[in-house]
């Protein structure tokens, strides 16, 4: 979850280093600092507890000397609280040596104790510190960063990426990776290493992608990457396909505000190049038939948001390529003992691709002989690496921590896969498919017509219910979980209570919640779909209506019959059913921006919330 940068190159490092981390403050965190090695060849350091511009004002009251190289880093807490001793970087070596660090190290009590016996002494309570403490002492023994750092990995457990420098080797930086993002920076004279290529992507969009368990130098001029035994290594290139400005929010209030009027654009760029001859022919599946023909189920595994994409994607899946689909909350997926096998497809959700528990039922599912597709949108991620197949949704930087258009992507994604997999095993017919397609490519201008209409009708609702404790929200069929992405939004940004229902449920418990005033948000299926489903909400709306609930009401353009039992009606276009979760769910997302707004809240950094999940 922690932002990481580093910096070799001919410009003042600290400017570098500030500038990198804000880009990676979406990432969630409570402390920041620099180390840096100055012209004089010393090492200084400052960190503080809070927001980064906590040590922004710190180097403006004291300066620190600055330099050419360096590592920056803000912190979410795991091991002890948000303090300033905590806050990385930690120093070891007779403070000659700063180190830095995201992760868990889970057997660092051990090392720790270890460490204690022969006399040291600690400042902080962080795992972090010990490991400092080891590659300072390995340094000692060798007068190497890149053999001490070999030295120390290998004994060290879980999950971290650990970069340092220090001031006997001024012009390096070394890294190590196992379980947890990092990334690489080309530049002319200079290199960086990241997090997230949001931490260089203002000086280069050249990088390189480092796998696991391996150790990289640079310098000025120079990038060497080896494995954890010292064999070199290639690592992959690729070019950021987003610059900069992206990443900012060019006069919008809010990042996610910025992010949510992206939208139709996420989802054009997503469909953009997968569309050939009136069918869905995605590029990066060429020469992957045999990936769809020959599976006799397909399991979806994410965490939260990706987690509710995956179940639309499942109705998407099942309908058109005719396989059954079962999805799995990655963090309960490896530890049930499923059964899979070479004919399992195993889908992966994860807009960051490092999402810790997605990635451990990756290798779960390809240790057990399963066959993984990855759907990602950040490139040179860990989970499309470990994954034999990848479609990559082209939502851009997302950097409020509230998913929204990475959401509406991953949706859109599964529709595409959903249209490819039933062209390939024949299961869906070149009219339907032709059909389904021109439903997908109308998709971005109806997502735009909802953001022109009902915004301002539902920033006013919102307005209206600032006060509100609870909010419920039903749906059925694609409605469920669109029902269940409205709540998470609520809860994440706004800190009420909030649940979604599969409105069928509602006589089986929930009903018991309905009091007199109670907001309760109803997605209701068109009546060109389905009249019985569509009587069936109706049906629903009409019982908690009668026992007093506000009832507002998600409808398409045209329905006329949930206006006697609805208090407010929110319109979205025609559509056919398979494609209205990406409709329904914007108002939700709107509603949940616009209340946390009222509320004088911070909509883009949640509290207790990070954007990159990258421990279990």
């Amino acid at each position: 979850m922690c932002g990481i940068v580093g910096y070799v190159g001919p410009r003042p490092s600290q400017d570098i280093l500030l500038a990198g981390l804000a880009r990676l403050e979406y990432r969630g965190y409570d402390s920041a600092g620099i180390a840096v090695i100055d012209e004089a060849g010393s090492l200084g350091m400052r960190k503080k507890a809070g927001k980064l511009q906590m040590l922004r004002d710190s180097l403006a009251d004291a300066a620190l000397a600055d330099g050419s190289t360096g590592i920056g880093h803000t912190r979410w807490a795991t091991h002890g609280g948000p303090t300033d001793a905590n806050a990385h970087p930690h120093l070891a070596d007779d403070d000659k040596l700063a180190l830095i660090h995201n992760g868990i190290i889970e057997n660092f009590a051990a090392l720790r104790a270890e460490l204690e016996t022969e006399g040291v002494t600690f400042r902080s309570e962080t795992d972090t510190e010990v490991a400092a403490a080891l590659v300072g002492r390995e340094y000692r023994r060798t007068g190497d960063l890149q053999e001490a750092f070999r030295a120390v990995v290998n004994r060290l457990e879980g999950a971290f990426t650990l970069l340092a420098v220090h001031q006997d080797e001024p012009g390096l930086v070394v890294a190590a990776r196992r379980n947890s993002p990092l990334v690489i920076g080309l530049g002319d004279g200079e290199n960086f290493l990241g997090s997230d290529v949001a931490a260089f992507v203002e000086h280069t969009r050249r990088a390189l992608a480092i796998g696991q368990d391996e150790i990289v130098a640079i310098t000025p001029s120079e990038v060497t990457v080896t494995d954890f035994a010292g064999n070199a290594v290639t690592p992959e290139p690729f070019e950021v396909s987003w610059d900069a400005t992206s990443a900012e929010k060019g006069g919008w209030p809010s990042f996610m505000a910025k992010e949510v009027a992206e939208e139709p654009d996420a989802v054009a760029n997503t469909i953009r190049g997968r569309v050939r001859d009136g069918a869905v022919v995605i590029p990066e599946l060429d020469g992957s038939d045999d990936l769809f023909r020959g599976i006799d189920r397909i399991i979806i595994t994410a965490c939260g948001t990706a987690s509710y994409a995956a179940m639309v994607g499942k109705y998407a899946l099942e309908q058109w390529a005719r396989v059954p689909v079962d999805v799995e909350l990655a963090h309960e997926f490896r530890y049930r003992d499923p059964v899979i096998g070479a004919n399992t497809l195993v889908v992966s959700i994860s807009q960051s691709g490092e999402t810790m528990d997605t990635l451990m039922a990756v290798k779960y599912a390809r240790e057990r002989g399963a066959r993984t597709l990855s759907i990602c949108n950040t490139q040179g991620a860990t989970i499309p690496r470990e994954s034999d197949a990848v479609v990559y949704t082209h939502a851009g930087p997302e950097v409020a921590v509230a998913s929204t258009k990475a959401f509406v992507a991953q949706i859109t994604a599964l529709l595409l896969l959903g249209l490819h997999a039933g062209r390939v095993r024949e299961t869906l017919s070149a009219a339907d498919g032709a059909a389904a397609v021109a439903e997908l490519e109308a998709l971005p201008a109806k997502i735009s017509e909802v953001l022109t209409e009902e915004q301002a009708h539902v920033t006013q609702l919102a307005g209206w219910m600032a006060d509100t404790r609870s909010v419920l929200f039903l749906g059925r069929h694609v409605g469920y979980p669109i029902a269940l992405e409205g709540a998470l939004k609520l809860k994440e940004i706004s800190y009420i209570h909030a649940e979604g229902f599969a409105a069928g449920e509602l006589k089986h418990g929930p009903i018991a919640l309905i009091e007199p005033g109670q907001p309760v948000f109803v997605l209701v299926p068109s009546p060109r779909h389905s009249a019985l489903l569509h009587a069936k909400v109706v049906s629903n709306i009409q019982e908690i209506r009668a026992r007093g609930a506000r009832v507002i009401v998600i409808a398409e353009e045209g329905d006329a019959a949930v206006l006697p039992f609805a208090d407010e009606v929110i319109r979205i276009p025609l559509a056919e059913a398979l494609f209205e979760p990406v409709l329904a769910v914007v108002p939700l997302q709107i509603f949940a921006m616009a209340l946390a707004t009222a509320k004088g809240l911070d909509v883009d950094q949640p509290r207790n919330l990070a954007k990159s999940v990258t421990v279990e």
